[in-house]
C-alpha cells in the first residue's frame, strides 16, 4: 500500500502537469510575405472524421513526458497514444517499435529471444544468391549481452526508454565498439574500435540492441550503394534484389526494409539517408545541420552532412529523433540549437499549414514518379493544408555549388588516403576524387557565396510557407548489372540526377524527410520529400504521418524476415 501511495504521489502530479500543458494544435499560420511570383492552390476536401490527441512536446513538457512514459502509469496510458497506428489491420505491415514493445510487455517474447532470432537471420540472409549484404559486421556475443541486459530490465520493470530492447544498426561510417571503422573501404579500420560515436553511445544508453554496422558506398562517394570490394559487396534492395538500394547509407535502408531492425542510423551529405530510404520504401529523416551529433563519424563532408534515422514508420523516426537530437559538447556544429520538439505531430489535420511547391522543379522526374507525387500533394490539400506556388531560385547554381563543396571537402580530408591507398579504392571513388582535384580554392569560395544566397532565398520563402514539397528521387531504384559486381559503377549522370531534390537541404542545412507513398508498375517503392525551415523537424513528422495515410497498402518486400514470429 505504501508503495502504491508513493507511486501515485510521484506519477499523478507529473501526469497532471503534463496533461495540462497538452493542447490541440490550432495550426495558426505565420504572416505571409508577398513574393515576386505568387501562386495559390485552395485547400480541397475535408478533414478526417477521427479526432486525435495533439501533444505539444518540448522543454519541461517533453522531460515530464519521458519521466511519465517510463512509469507504470505511462506504460498503461501514454504508450498507446504515442504509438497509435493508423495503418490498416489487414495485409502486410512492417514490424515497428510498437510491435516489439507489445511483445515484450505482454510477455510473448523477450529481447533475448528476439536477439536469437536476429542472429539466425544474420547468419541466413547472406547465404542466398544474391546475398542481402545489409549488415556487414556483427557479433553474436555482443548482441546477446545487450539483449540479456534489456530482458532483465523488462523483468524488473525498469526499462530505459522506448528503444529498450529494440534492434538497431548503424552505418559503418560511425565508430561502434567493437567493430572495425572501415567506412566502406578495405584499408581503414584495421583494429576494432574502442570508443563509440555519440549516436551509438546514446542508443546504448537508451537500451537499444545494436545488431552491428551496415554496408555503405565506399567513403560515401556515390548514390547507388554499389561497393564491390571484398569486405562489403553490393547490398540488395529487399523489394527487388536485382536493383540497387541507393546510397550511401545503403545497408541501413536494406536492413530496415528486410525486417532486420526497425531503426537504423545513416549520414546524409547529398541525400545519403533519403535516397536509399526512397528506393527501399522506408522513412528517412535528415535533421537540421548539427541537430544530431556527427561526432565519431568520419568527417568526410563537414559542411553538408546531417545524421538521421531510417525507420519503418514516421512514429519510429520520431522516437529515434527525440532520443538522438540534442547538443553534444563533442560536436561544435550543433552546440547552439533550440530544444527538440514533437509539437503538434499528432494533430488531426493539416489546417493552417502552407506547403510550397515549385511546380517546374517538382516535375523534373519520371512520369510514373510524378503521377504518384501529384496525388500525394492533393491528399495533403484534402487534409486542410494550403498549397502555395513558390519559386526556388538558382537551383542549377545550387546543384553545381553543392557538388563543388561536397567533393572538395572529401578530397581535402581524403588526400592522404588518395596518395597512399589509391590502388585499394574502388574505381568510382578514384574517379570522383580525381574530379574533385580539379576544383580550386576560388571555386570553393564562390560555391559558399552561393550557399549564402540560397539560405537568404529560403529565409524569404519560409516566411510564406511552412514546408517545401518535392518528389524524393526523380526515378525508382536502378537495376544491378553483372559487370557492376566486379568493377562497380561510375554513372555521374545518375548520381547528379538522383541528388536533384536532395541538394538544397544539404547545401543550406534545412531538415528533410522522405516518406514512401507508392510503387511503380514494376513494384519498386516511390518516395516523397518534405523540407522545412531550420530546426522545425516537428512539422515534417506531422506531415509525414498524413502521407503514411495516403499509401493505402504496404507491399511486402521480396526479402523480408519477421524476427517477432
Amino acid at each position: 500500500m505504501a508503495l502504491l501511495l508513493l507511486l501515485l504521489a510521484t506519477v499523478l502530479p507529473a501526469a497532471a502537469v503534463y496533461l495540462c500543458c497538452v493542447r490541440r494544435h490550432t495550426g495558426s499560420a505565420a504572416a505571409v510575405v508577398q513574393r515576386r511570383e505568387p501562386g495559390r492552390a485552395e485547400a480541397r476536401g475535408r478533414s478526417p472524421p477521427r479526432s486525435s490527441w495533439a501533444p505539444r512536446l518540448c522543454g519541461t513538457g517533453l522531460r515530464l513526458f519521458v519521466h511519465v512514459a517510463n512509469t507504470a502509469f505511462g506504460q498503461i496510458c501514454l504508450l498507446p497514444l504515442i504509438l497509435r497506428s493508423d495503418s490498416p489491420s489487414d495485409g502486410f505491415s512492417f514490424k515497428g517499435i510498437k510491435d516489439y514493445l507489445e511483445c515484450y510487455q505482454s510477455g510473448k517474447l523477450t529481447p533475448s529471444q528476439v536477439a536469437k532470432n536476429i542472429i539466425a537471420v544474420l547468419e541466413d540472409c547472406d547465404k542466398p544468391t544474391p546475398p542481402l549484404r545489409a549488415v556487414v559486421q556483427w557479433d553474436p556475443e555482443q548482441i546477446m549481452l545487450m539483449a540479456e541486459a534489456s530482458t532483465a530490465r523488462y523483468r524488473n520493470k525498469c526499462t530505459l526508454s522506448y528503444l529498450d530492447g529494440i534492434p538497431v544498426c548503424l552505418k559503418e561510417e560511425f565508430k561502434v565498439v567493437p567493430y572495425h571503422h572501415r567506412v566502406g573501404t578495405v584499408y581503414l579500420g584495421t583494429e576494432p574500435e574502442t570508443e563509440d560515436a555519440t549516436v551509438a553511445k546514446k542508443l546504448r544508453e537508451a537500451g537499444a540492441i545494436i545488431i552491428g554496422v551496415s554496408n555503405m558506398h565506399e567513403l560515401g562517394t556515390g548514390t547507388t550503394g554499389c561497393n564491390p570490394n571484398r569486405y562489403h559487396k553490393i547490398p540488395r534492395n529487399p523489394y527487388k534484389p536485382n536493383h540497387f538500394t541507393g546510397g550511401s547509407s545503403s545497408g541501413s535502408a536494406a536492413a530496415v526494409a528486410a525486417g532486420l531492425c526497425p531503426v537504423a542510423i545513416g549520414t546524409d551529405g547529398g541525400g545519403s539517408v533519403r535516397i536509399p530510404s526512397s528506393f527501399c520504401g522506408v522513412v528517412g529523416l535528415k535533421g537540421t545541420f548539427g541537430r544530431i551529433s556527427s561526432h565519431g563519424s568520419l568527417p568526410l563532408t563537414y559542411s553538408t552532412v546531417g545524421v538521421g534515422p531510417m525507420c519503418t514508420s514516421v512514429v519510429d523516426a520520431a522516437i529515434a529523433y527525440s532520443i538522438l537530437a540534442e547538443p553534444d559538447p563533442l560536436c561544435p556544429y550543433g552546440l547552439k540549437q533550440p530544444k527538440a520538439t514533437l509539437s503538434g505531430m499528432c494533430a488531426p489535420d493539416l489546417k493552417g499549414l502552407k506547403l510550397g511547391v515549385d511546380w517546374t522543379f517538382f516535375k523534373e522526374c519520371d512520369e510514373e514518379v510524378l503521377s504518384v507525387c501529384e496525388k500525394a500533394v492533393e491528399h495533403l490539400q484534402s487534409l486542410g493544408a494550403s498549397v502555395v506556388e513558390v519559386s526556388l531560385p538558382e537551383m542549377e547554381e545550387v546543384r553545381a555549388a553543392h557538388v563543388i563543396c561536397i567533393l572538395s571537402e572529401m578530397r581535402d580530408f581524403l588526400q592522404p588516403d588518395f596518395n597512399k591507398h589509391f590502388q585499394e579504392m574502388n574505381l568510382d571513388t578514384r574517379a570522383n576524387l580525381a574530379l574533385a582535384s580539379q576544383f580550386t580554392a576560388l571555386d570553393y569560395i564562390t560555391a559558399n557565396r552561393q550557399r549564402t544566397r540560397s539560405i537568404r532565398f529560403l529565409q524569404d520563402i519560409f516566411t510564406t510557407v511552412h514546408c517545401i514539397l518535392t518528389p524524393a528521387v526523380p526515378s525508382t531504384a536502378p537495376r544491378i548489372y553483372e559487370s557492376d559486381l566486379l568493377t562497380g559503377i561510375n554513372d555521374s549522370a545518375f548520381t547528379v540526377r538522383s541528388m536533384r531534390f536532395m541538394q538544397l537541404a544539404n547545401f543550406t542545412g534545412i531538415p528533410g524527410i522522405v516518406i514512401p507513398i507508392g510503387y511503380s508498375m514494376a513494384g519498386l517503392p516511390i518516395g516523397f520529400q518534405v523540407m522545412a525551415k531550420w530546426w522545425d523537424e516537428a512539422v515534417l513528422l506531422r506531415i509525414g504521418l498524413k502521407l503514411e495515410q495516403f499509401r493505402c497498402q504496404t507491399k511486402k518486400p521480396s526479402i523480408y524476415y519477421d524476427v517477432l514470429a
